[in-house]
């Protein structure tokens, strides 16, 4: 539909007709180019988009921006009517109408530069308008099916290309559906045989590998239930709770006196980095393998140097048991199409923070030399991996992440509760946004604040959310929308939420 560069006529989609049965308003009073009021004489609901012809540009389309239904009654006739008697009513309904624009001969958006007239009909808009001014794609073979337009039941992909290369934020309430919406997404990923890895700090995504149940609306959506489990790969420190997982080991001998220190929650690293190389160095000497152990016993026969909080700290390590002879590999953790659970779940939060950070430092690294494939990492309750307030170990290797992964193919896609407690520069990072229900004044805020192209106006938008509706931003939508989020295909993980 996009002309020369020098065909500058307006696209006016000639072959859409309209009848009257279409009509849903009439324009009335004072009337701008970016809004106007009509009367409602058709059902309307806030949000809806209508088509509106203008003498210039053809047809127009607008989205239902409020309603207001204005009647005759009084206090006084309302008594009359607490007292039983019957009361005629006259009422009109009123709506807000904001004008999105039209495409121009280069395919570009616009808005009509004269009002439109005063007595114009106002119709429910056409689906290949709304598809051709929003640039909604039907491409399933390069685009992530997430729902449905809301009010239009129009089918809402998001470009996959897009979603990995600029980062993606998930932003929800507790109980708001945020990790239902993830596991939309990594189904999505799955089958476009994107490499992903997952961490996962309560183990929810376990359940990408167990078919999910034929519901209603299902049937609304067009998908149908099955299982990934040949695509998943589930690793945990701790297998003990999670039976289901893969063993997540580190190997000490691998590790330099930096690497291990960077597994404790010692901050002046300087202090205890010599002691713990000249350790190391004797323990190899030796040949054979060590332990965490074996290094403690070095450093407490030391009577001479001051190391009881590196002992401290090593002995912490030793009972989380992540060490072994034989640690996982990268090549195990990353495999080309796969999608990889990091499941933390009883894992301690100080030491998820370690694990998080020697797993992320090392994917970078990687990413950097081209030792794994272009990926996704996917980081759940990310508030806690990249505070906005203070330092955790992984706080740094985040930051990085999410100014250059980009250029290194390696995707973030954040999720959280609490976007005010997440670091502003990482969540200003994320040029593709969903954005369920929240009403916590803080993150609403923050979310506005680090969001481009919300206004302040959007964020009582945001608190009406119903749950399983989100707005979208980004993954070449040119604008936000309200999509219903599609059913999962396999089982939710999560507890909080049911989309039926």
């Amino acid at each position: 539909m996009n002309g020369s560069s020098g065909d500058y006529a307006p696209i006016t989609l000639k072959n859409i007709t309209q009848n009257n049965s279409d009509q849903v308003g009439i324009i009335y009073g004072d009337v701008g180019t970016t809004e106007f009021k009509c009367s409602a004489t058709s059902s309307l609901e806030k949000n809806e988009y209508v088509q509106i012809h203008h003498e210039v540009c053809g047809f127009v389309l607008g989205q239902v921006d409020g309603i207001e239904r204005r009647t005759n009654l009084s206090i006084e006739k309302a008594q009359q009517m607490s007292n039983g008697d019957e009361v005629d009513i006259e009422e009109t309904i009123s709506a807000i109408i904001s004008i999105i624009g039209y495409r121009d001969g280069r395919g570009l958006l616009q808005v009509p530069r004269t009002p439109f007239r005063a007595g114009e009909p106002v119709y429910r808009a056409d689906e290949r308008l709304i598809r051709d001014i929003i640039g909604l794609q039907d491409d399933i073979k390069t685009g992530a099916y997430i729902g449905l337009l809301s009010g239009h039941d129009i089918p809402v992909f998001m470009d996959i290309n897009s979603i990995v290369q600029k980062h993606l934020s998930v932003l929800a309430k507790t109980g708001g559906g945020k990790s239902y919406v993830v596991g939309v997404l990594i189904e999505e990923f799955m089958k476009h045989n994107i490499t992903v890895l997952i961490l996962d700090p309560h183990g929810e995504f376990s359940a990408l590998k167990k078919r999910g149940k034929d519901v209603t609306s299902t049937r609304k959506f067009g998908v149908h239930p099955r299982s990934y489990r040949d695509k998943v790969m589930e690793f945990s420190p701790d297998t003990n709770i999670n039976k289901d997982a893969v063993p997540l080991k580190f190997t000490l001998r691998n590790l330099d006196p930096r690497e291990i220190l960077s597994l404790t929650n010692i901050r002046n690293v300087r202090t205890y980095l010599v002691m713990l190389r000249k350790t190391l160095d004797y323990l190899k000497s030796s040949g054979r393998d060590y332990t965490i152990q074996d290094i403690i016993d070095v450093l407490e026969a030391d009577k001479e140097t001051p190391n009881g909080v590196l002992v401290d700290e090593l002995e912490y390590l030793k009972e989380v048991d992540i060490f072994a002879s034989k640690g996982t590999k990268m090549n195990e953790l990353i495999v080309k199409g796969k999608t990889t659970i990091i499941n933390l779940r009883g894992t301690p939060p100080d030491i998820q923070q370690l694990i998080v950070n020697r797993i992320t430092t090392a994917l970078f690294e990687l990413r950097k030399t081209n030792a794994v494939p272009p990926m996704m990492l996917v980081v759940e309750e990310a508030h806690n991996f990249c505070p906005q307030q203070g330092q955790v170990a992984s706080s740094k290797i985040f930051k990085t992440i999410a100014s250059e992964g980009r250029k290194f193919g390696l995707g973030l896609l954040i999720v959280t509760q609490r976007a005010a407690k997440v670091d502003k520069n990482v969540l200003s990072q994320c040029n593709t946004q969903i954005i369920l229900k929240v009403t916590n004044p803080n993150d609403l805020k923050a979310i506005i604040a680090s969001v481009e192209g919300l206004t302040s106006g959007m964020s009582d938008e945001i608190q009406r959310l119903p749950i399983g509706v989100a707005i979208v931003m980004g993954g070449k939508i040119s604008m936000p929308l309200i999509v219903e989020i599609r059913p999962r295909e396999t089982m939710h993980g999560g507890e909080s939420v049911k989309i039926l």
